[in-house]
């Protein structure tokens, strides 16, 4: 899954595991975008940040998890609440993973 609903974005990948009925984190990589202090949140900035880092986000989860994309078996998104900008970001990662893959 994408997470990306604030100025952190993250990759999770999950396995279910049917012997126990429950699931393992196979990795779980995440990048902030840090404002200056004292500026707060910055929509379109934290947009761009995500755009730059989620598809090495994606590498590094699937690495880290050893697996292949053809091995995923769902992909999900935060679809909200959060900043609409970099929730859109990672709908759109999401979206084209699905279809790439």
């Amino acid at each position: 899954g994408i997470e990306g609903s604030a100025n952190k974005v993250g990759v999770g990948l999950v396995k279910f595991v049917a012997a126990t009925g429950e699931y393992e984190i196979l990795a779980n990589p995440r990048k902030t975008f840090v404002t200056p202090p004292g500026e707060g949140f910055r929509p379109r900035e934290t947009a761009e940040h995500h755009q730059r880092e989620v598809v090495p986000l994606v590498r590094a989860a699937l690495e880290e998890a050893s697996i292949e994309p053809r091995e995923v078996d769902c992909i999900c998104y935060t679809r909200g609440p959060g900043m609409g900008a970099p929730l859109r970001s990672c709908a759109v990662a999401a979206r084209t993973l699905s279809q790439l893959w």
